[in-house]
């Protein structure tokens, strides 16, 4: 267990771990490009562990038992980082307090503060009064409905929505950015208080800004509400990435 004396500290090149669905291809390289303004003062490190399928399924929900997400923890806590983030959106059709134990059980394990993607959609939701959602995923429609049903469950209803039927997570990385913003146009319509791209394997991070202008909507991308949530978590000061999207110029809890 890292004592929480000999963290690295904000300011001192704040080191920030993920753990990533092994089948992911796409929020390594988006996070990198999101967080390349802050330089040195800042990194982001990768743990995987076996993800390849989403669906409601037992074999599917299997996937994200807790022991094979600890022990990648185990190995991102040897880089002493600030924050072990999950950087996925399970949670969103598994239920949210399935995060709340992955956390405490990481911090538990670990010693380092740890959020998720969903932990950080909701607090990101909660600062700006979002009560209706505009939906963006690659999944399929008995998962989109689950998450609508979370989210109801906390007084967020999903006005709209837009799914592609994808059940691969891998296949997940083949839909384009520009498919990404016609989706979110599309749900953008119903005249939602945000949209969320829920996913982190899906093409929404880089666009998320001028999506934002465009509909004059804020648009919340998984992985950037991800690094956002974690630099909450962290203490870095996230102001600097507001070119990047609005959620950069939030301040709270995850």
């Amino acid at each position: 267990m890292t004592p929480i004396s000999s963290r690295p500290k904000a300011g001192d090149g704040v080191r920030i771990g993920m753990l990533t669905p092994s089948s992911n291809t796409v929020l390594e390289p988006e996070t990198q490009a999101l967080i390349a303004p802050l330089g040195a003062s800042a990194s982001v490190h990768f743990a995987r562990f076996r993800v390849t399928q989403i669906g409601l399924d037992a074999a599917a929900d299997s996937q994200f038992a807790l022991e094979p997400i600890l022990a990648a923890a185990d190995l991102l806590a040897d880089a002493k980082p600030a924050v072990i983030a999950w950087n996925g959106t399970s949670a969103s059709w598994r239920g949210f307090d399935s995060d709340d134990r992955l956390c405490a059980e990481i911090e538990a394990r670990t010693g380092v503060p740890a959020t998720s993607a969903v932990r950080a959609f909701n607090g990101a939701m909660a600062a700006l009064g979002v009560r209706k959602l505009g939906l963006v995923t690659p999944y399929t429609a008995d998962v989109q409905q689950a998450i609508a049903r979370n989210y109801a469950g906390i007084g967020i209803e999903v006005v709209a929505e837009a799914h592609a039927g994808l059940r691969d997570n891998f296949s997940f990385c083949t839909l384009s950015e520009d498919r990404v913003a016609d989706m979110c146009r599309e749900v953008a319509a119903a005249g939602p208080d945000a949209i969320a791209i829920v996913c982190t394997n899906m093409r929404g991070a880089r666009r998320a800004a001028a999506l934002e202008a465009e509909l004059g909507v804020t648009i919340l991308d998984s992985v950037a509400v991800t690094l956002w949530g974690s630099m909450q978590r962290a203490g870095v000061a996230t102001a600097p990435l507001l070119p990047f999207g609005r959620v950069f110029g939030l301040q709270a809890e995850v």
